[in-house]
């Protein structure tokens, strides 16, 4: 009998219109483009517009990955949005875009796992769905990280952009596709390396991005061959047999360091850190969406995602797309 994986039926991603570049930050910040594309490999990010939503960029990118998934609204059961920057502290930002997505139905709550939040809710949705708990589901990466950045501190309001993407999941049944192992871990003695200097319960106020991106940046590479080690070891693959790593998109040094120490060739690294910047839960899907979208990822392709985030969280996911 074959085992039944969830697999992935669609992807979409969504940018806003206004693109910020380094020059254009240059005029009000002390840095330059130079500077910037030399420590993070950053050249430009999207920023939302006055009065559009985390929930409208999410919406965006579902229905798109709707779209590209050949399924209706209707069909969906599950919705759960990862997300940093919800519109309201409560509801769940993912019951507002049920409401946008005219649903009545099914399930929807908000993950908040940083940067890893796309992977903990991918992991969530493929447990729901193998429990026969929902039958599809919406997982959402969405941010607007710009509306939490002190856009007078240089470390940090470079490096983040906003944006949505989003994937529709399924149980399939040739036991070959899908979602084949996932590892996910947190260690909460970091909190203090990566993370918001308010929130509702300490300072009644939103606060900004905090970050000590020297002390991230010796983690993180090390984290996240961790974990891509684990699902391979797991699965009895290599990494000869991946066809694509696509990891989330902070930093290029994070992204060429863990790619080295992996021996993952560059041509087989999705990059879009360039273009998008950080977008915390947000970049994984839209890396992906791109990714399929412009022809690379193809059916049978061997697929590891991999994320990390404040916390520290930190996850990878191996898929036969």
């Amino acid at each position: 009998m074959s085992t039944l994986r969830s697999i992935v039926r669609g992807v979409g991603g969504y940018l806003p219109a206004r693109i910020v570049t380094n020059e254009e930050l240059s005029k009000t910040v002390d840095t330059s483009d130079e500077w910037i594309q030399q420590r993070v490999g950053i050249k430009q990010r999207h920023v939302a517009a006055e009065g559009e939503f985390t929930s409208d960029l999410a919406v965006h990118a579902a229905r798109r990955a709707l779209d590209n998934a050949r399924l209706a609204q209707a069909d969906i059961d599950l919705i759960i949005v990862a997300t940093t920057t919800p519109d309201l502290t409560f509801p769940a930002t993912a019951a507002i875009v049920q409401q946008k997505l005219g649903l009545h139905h099914g399930a929807a709550f908000d993950i908040q796992a940083v940067c890893s939040g796309f992977l903990y809710g991918l992991v969530t949705a493929d447990s729901f769905l193998k429990s026969g708990m929902a039958r599809r589901a919406l997982v959402i990466g969405a941010e607007t990280a710009t509306r939490i950045l002190d856009w007078t501190d240089r470390t940090t309001c470079v490096l983040f952009g906003d944006g949505a993407g989003a994937a529709v999941l399924e149980l399939g049944g040739d036991g070959e596709h899908g979602i084949l192992a996932s590892s996910l871990r947190s260690d909460g003695h970091f909190a203090d390396k990566l993370n918001t200097t308010g929130g509702p319960s300490t300072t009644q106020t939103i606060g900004h991005i905090h970050m000590e991106g020297k002390e991230v940046f010796r983690h993180a590479v090390g984290k996240i061959t961790d974990v891509v080690e684990n699902v391979l070891s797991a699965t009895g693959y290599t990494v000869k047999d991946l066809d694509w790593f696509v990891p989330h998109q902070a930093n290029l040094r994070i992204i060429q360091g863990a790619g080295e120490k992996l021996h993952i060739p560059p041509e087989k690294v999705i990059i879009t850190v360039d273009r998008h910047a950080n977008t915390s839960a947000a970049s994984v899907p839209l890396a992906l969406a791109e990714a399929v979208g412009d022809g690379r990822i193809k059916r049978g392709d061997l697929v590891m995602l991999e994320a990390m985030g404040g916390g520290f969280t930190w996850g990878a996911s191996l898929i036969r797309w």
